[in-house]
């Protein structure tokens, strides 16, 4: 299933929109499963990140600094530069501010790993990464559109997706690694959950994709014009992240990494926010999604172009 992953994900996308398109009414339900079959993706990913090797990742202060500029910094100026081109509604422009200016914190992990990047560094930035967008969120929306948006910056979802997605499946990842280390069932177990990766992460592409294909059927005219504008950003982050990367001199890991965090956006967190807003500005939910849809494809070609954008012989230090 390794060797043939990157098939095994398109094809659950297929499905997955195929199934949403022709059956929209399983799609509350299984918006309703997001979180239980990424927060299962997410305990296999940390189970197989130890515990030790996390403590020595939060030391890391270069990579740390370089997630924080690459997110807080680049990716705001691409944003700003990108802003005066987007669709005039309000409605849009929010929804595209919401997806583009928060880093993923979930399965941005799981990619970077596919990729050969170190998702050990990437998972000890989570905290940092998840605290600076709550307080920055609302700040960058005055910013662009005014002071009276602000408010939408909430930190119910972000609190709740952290524990949901990031407290729980991490705490139960130590919990299997210490029993792994005392016990040979432990280790059974341990073993076997490690080999539901590829599994999960198609389970998670379906049920996102199947989830949220309704919710864009009905916003076609105004989410098909912000495709081009996510593409891009996918696009530019790239060779954004890959400068940022090599501006810290950090190693080939770490590097992909980086070019994972700033490309890849925190769509699953903030549809919530989406969904809390006025009638008027329903259409930015619609908008987030679509960027759910866009940024799995992406990443899915992200998993075979990031090594080949920093292949291995590269010559700084790690």
């Amino acid at each position: 299933m390794e060797d043939r992953q990157v098939a095994i994900h398109l094809a659950a996308m297929a499905a997955g929109g195929l199934l949403g398109w022709l059956v929209p009414a399983v799609g509350p339900g299984l918006e309703g499963a997001v979180n239980t079959v990424l927060g299962a993706l997410l305990f296999v990913t940390f189970l197989q990140v130890p515990a030790s090797d996390l403590a020595r990742s939060l030391r890391d202060g270069r990579f740390l600094a370089a997630a924080l500029v690459v997110n807080f910094a680049v990716v705001p100026l691409v944003v700003a530069a990108m802003f005066p081109f987007l669709p005039a509604d309000q409605a849009v422009r929010l929804g595209v501010l919401l997806v583009l200016l928060c880093p993923c914190v979930d399965y941005v992990i799981v990619f970077t790993g596919l990729a050969g990047g170190s998702s050990r560094r990437l998972l000890a930035a989570t905290p940092l990464l998840l605290v600076a967008q709550m307080l920055l969120l609302p700040v960058f929306l005055s910013v662009f559109m005014g002071s009276g948006l602000a408010g939408v910056g909430a930190f119910g979802p972000f609190l709740e997706a952290f524990l949901v997605l990031i407290a729980i499946p991490l705490a139960l990842a130590w919990a299997l690694q210490a029993w792994a280390a005392r016990r040979p069932a432990g280790a059974r177990t341990a073993a076997a959950a490690t080999t539901a990766m590829v599994p999960l992460m198609a389970a998670t592409l379906f049920t996102v994709v199947a989830g949220q294909i309704p919710k864009v059927g009905g916003s076609l005219a105004d989410v098909a014009a912000v495709i081009p504008f996510y593409a891009a950003f996918l696009l530019v982050m790239a060779f954004a992240g890959r400068a940022v990367a090599r501006l810290f001199r950090l190693g080939t890991g770490a590097g992909r990494a980086v070019v994972f965090t700033g490309a890849t956006r925190n769509s699953l967190v903030v549809l919530p926010l989406a969904l809390a807003l006025p009638d008027s500005f329903a259409v930015a939910a619609a908008v987030v999604v679509t960027q759910t849809l866009v940024e799995v494809l992406g990443m899915t070609a992200f998993v075979r172009l990031v090594p080949r954008l920093l292949p291995e012989a590269a010559p700084t230090a790690s």
